[in-house]
């Protein structure tokens, strides 16, 4: 079967299925696995080289480290150092010593039982981060609980990659000599990928943000992960450390989001082909062969990890409601378990047989964690107590507020911002405007704000406040739209070039905006008053009467805007309107001080 055939076999069976399984509840991941088993050998047969798909759906696993380095910023590690590190690390070596102890008494080897213990601890990232999302429990206390701790499993994920040879039955057998000159070459790697990366990366995204095209960037952006990841793999460490290694590198410069914006959907991409080579490399024959016997160690695998998550969240002060609601969260295996479980099988530590037992009681205990709550569910309808008061708290924000477009209009408002100590995130799509903002010390990241992706990787979704003041009108309007359109809770405040940019702002729904020259225009004119002899209080009086006027007619204008002949005779009458307004108040003005007169007084 030719390349192009089986890409169409592919996407025609995750289009197929996955949907449905959404549609059921069960997930995307599930409806994957199901898709590759369904075409696979032990399946329709439709695709018969597993292997070949597996090489290249490797790469979504790649794309997924990158992504995770990107996100660890420290100042996010910090604020949640307790979650991460405390629950996170009691959680993986719990639940790994627990599983390791059970690997041993099946007969596995030390080394495999620990290994195979430390990658069942691991739950399914993409698949419990979706299911969240999807009840809006992403919010809640259990909810950041079991962010926090899937992003600990990940970062375990990176040294248990690289531990795998060391407990290899050939490593006690290679010399010393050997050992020492491999470890050599892997340091001298490692430190030049660091020093490297930290010296010539950001000058590189930077000339390339600089040529203003999006496509490029893309590549470059992917130029980085593979080409870290081969020169990883060269040296016999795996790629994946190689892709988080480039993303940690980058998680604190101001590309960090547009790289997360063009890797998105590649990543995407490519970790649903990767679950769907699983779903093809699946034994079915085992689950004729022995059903109870699978049945068993799903149930078993579910039951540990859930026990051991409920304890350890009730002794860090979840309630008793969340602390079930985390365990019924993370009971199953995760993706990175069948890459260690690849990896350990490669190295000799694994037989096949047992290789394609742990993969088919990881997939089916990702396909039974969904049932397992629908049934917790429907058995507790009625019997649960009220929840606790906390069960909801506010989610951890790390900015209310986003600027989009920070030149001098946006800084304004975020340097008041900042000296109010109110956290925001400010984007921009000028590389030398980021350049020069950040030499100030101010927090900026390159990238478009108009793409939805880069909103989403800036967690917009969290974020209360949108201030629009983006300079070129086309780029502001695509940007209104996107927001409006993908997070309509977002409280849009924007920038205006002119009256005609303030009525297509108006067309998407921005009530809250500011001409871009109008309020400093007004300050100048009411300076130009007082230097021809008016009052302070005159030349006051006069420019809010203009103003007040003129925003009226601004929002009186706006269904008539696309007509210019239209608009031209409002103008005229504007204008005229203006003129009479401005002689009636100097009339009321010299009625009320011929009244106040001490002649007026004495003839009354």
């Amino acid at each position: 079967m030719d390349m192009l055939t089986q890409a169409a076999v592919f996407f025609g069976a995750a289009v197929l299925v996955v949907p449905i399984f959404r549609r059921l509840g069960l997930g995307a991941v599930l409806g994957y696995l199901a898709a590759g088993a369904a075409i696979g050998p032990f399946g329709l047969s439709l695709i018969d080289d597993v292997e070949s798909a597996a090489h290249l759906a490797e790469f979504g696993v790649v794309l997924l480290l990158f992504i995770i380095g990107l996100e660890l910023n420290p100042t996010r590690l910090w604020t949640m150092r307790s979650l991460v590190f405390g629950l996170g690390g009691a959680q993986v070596v719990a639940t790994g010593a627990v599983l390791a102890v059970a690997g041993a008494y099946f007969g596995l080897g030390l080394g495999a039982a620990v290994i195979v213990g430390l990658a069942l601890a691991l739950s399914s990232t993409a698949f419990v981060l979706q299911t969240l999302a999807e009840r809006d429990e992403l919010k809640g206390r259990y909810g950041r609980a079991a962010f926090a701790v899937l992003l600990f499993q990940d970062i375990a994920a990176i040294p248990l990659l690289a531990a795998v040879p060391f407990f290899a039955p050939t490593s006690a057998e290679t010399d010393t000599a050997t050992v020492v000159l491999g470890a050599a070459r892997v340091a001298a790697v490692l430190v030049a990928v660091i020093v490297g990366g930290h010296f010539l990366l950001r000058p590189v995204l930077r000339i390339v943000a600089g040529t203003r095209i999006p496509e490029l960037f893309t590549a470059t952006a992917l130029l980085i992960v593979s080409g870290t990841a081969l020169l990883m793999n060269a040296v016999g460490i795996s790629m994946a450390l190689g892709a988080f290694i480039a993303g940690v590198l980058l998680a604190n410069t101001e590309y960090r989001h547009q790289l997360e914006a063009d890797i998105e959907p590649f990543k995407g991409l490519l970790l649903g082909l990767f679950f769907m080579s699983v779903g093809m490399g699946l034994n079915l024959g085992l689950i004729r062969e022995s059903p109870n016997d699978i049945a068993l160690l799903v149930a078993g695998l579910m039951a540990a990890k859930g026990l051991v998550l409920f304890v350890l969240a009730r002794l860090w002060t979840l309630n008793k409601s969340a602390a079930k609601d985390f365990a019924l969260a993370l009971p199953q295996g995760g993706e990175f378990a069948f890459v260690i479980f690849t990896a350990a099988a490669a190295a000799g530590l694994l037989i096949r047989e047992v290789h394609d037992l742990l993969v088919l009681v990881v997939s089916l205990s990702i396909g039974a964690t969904p049932l397992a709550r629908l049934g917790h569910d429907w058995l507790t309808r009625g019997l649960v107590p009220p929840r606790d008061p906390d069960y909801n708290v506010a989610p951890l924000v790390d900015h209310p507020v986003i600027i989009a477009g920070f030149g001098r209009f946006g800084q304004i408002t975020g340097r008041v911002l900042a000296a109010k100590q109110i956290p925001f995130i400010a984007l921009d799509a000028s590389a030398e405007q980021v350049d020069f903002v950040k030499r100030f010390g101010n927090e900026i990241y390159y990238g478009d704000a108009s793409r939805l992706e880069l909103l989403r990787a800036a967690r917009a979704e969290s974020a209360k406040i949108f201030v629009l003041a983006i300079d070129d009108v086309d780029a502001s309007l695509r940007t209104a739209e996107t927001v409006t359109r993908h997070f309509p809770h977002l409280q849009i405040y924007a920038r205006a070039r002119n009256r005609q940019h303030a009525h297509r702002l108006m067309d998407l729904g921005v009530r809250v905006l500011r001409r871009e020259t109008f309020l400093s225009s007004l300050d100048l004119t009411r300076e130009v008053l007082r230097g021809l002899g008016m009052s302070a209080k005159d030349a006051e009086s006069t420019v809010k009467t203009f103003q007040e006027h003129d925003e009226r007619r601004l929002q009186e204008h706006h269904t008539h805007y696309t007509d210019q002949e239209k608009m031209r005779s409002l103008a005229k009458a504007s204008a005229q309107e203006l003129e009479e307004l401005f002689m009636r108040d100097a009339a009321d003005q010299a009625i009320a001080e011929g009244a106040a007169s001490p002649t007026s007084q004495r003839a009354a």
